[in-house]
């Protein structure tokens, strides 16, 4: 066999191998997000006719132990039979979850940040057709002392209705791993941080408080809450009163 056939065989066999591996770790990072979901969500002001607005985020992340850093997907779909109109998506972090970035969107002015909130972008998507859906990339950090909670409200182009709202919901873990490269987090579980001093005993100090008095109840009665109360629960991630537009 010809060096100039070896070479080429090798070559070929090494572009194969690198092709397997893209694939593998393409596979893995978006198995990593789990399947999506709307948990935690409710509709609000009503849609106009035809239009049916939804949003959905992954049933798992991935929290850097190391860097706190974390990345999502954030979804809004519209399951009606009519194109939506002008609508905006938020994406709002609450707690220990704080949004860093939401590709092709803007950063919220902290005076007009949801109360209680610490971050959030404003998504300008526009006209969403029957059936169709957009999605953004969402880089976050993730403070695993803390609980943590997103929140994703759909409003008219205008801000004046807010049609769907997903969260605040949590993502948590009940079982901490400091020792571990990362923690995954589950959509809608409490985050159990790890005490301090004690990474062996999560869940032995009360869990640290970031926001106002609210905050006092226990993270799944505080969900449990916002859900039954329906719109007049809003104000957990609605707008401030005295605000202009985004």
């Amino acid at each position: 066999m010809s060096s100039r056939r070896t070479a080429a065989i090798a070559g070929s066999l090494v572009a194969a191998s690198f092709s397997v591996v893209v694939i593998l770790s393409g596979t893995a990072g978006a198995e990593d997000e789990g399947p999506a979901s709307s948990k935690g969500g409710k509709a609000v002001d009503e849609a106009p006719a035809g239009v049916r607005l939804t949003t959905l985020l992954p049933e798992k992340i991935s929290v850097d132990n190391g860097s706190e850093k974390t990345a999502l997907t954030a979804t809004v779909k519209n399951e009606g039979n009519k194109d939506s109109g002008k609508i905006q998506l938020l994406v709002v972090g609450f707690d220990g979850l704080t949004v860093k970035n939401v590709q092709g969107c803007s950063p919220i002015a902290e005076n007009n940040l949801p109360e209680g909130s610490n971050s959030g972008f404003s998504c300008p998507v526009g006209n969403l057709a029957a059936g169709k859906s957009k999605s953004y990339a969402v880089d976050a950090t993730y403070d695993l002392g803390k609980t943590g909670k997103i929140c994703l409200p759909v409003r008219a182009g205008d801000g004046k209705k807010t049609f769907w709202q997903q969260g605040p919901v949590p993502f948590g873990t009940t079982n901490p791993s400091p020792d571990a490269p990362a923690t995954p987090l589950l959509l809608g579980t409490d985050n159990e941080p790890v005490s301090p001093g004690r990474p062996d005993s999560p869940g032995g100090e009360e869990l640290p408080r970031t926001g106002p008095a609210r905050d006092l109840l226990p993270l799944g009665a505080a969900g449990a809450s916002l859900l039954a109360a329906g719109a007049a629960g809003m104000w957990w991630c609605r707008p401030r009163p005295a605000r202009q537009e985004i």
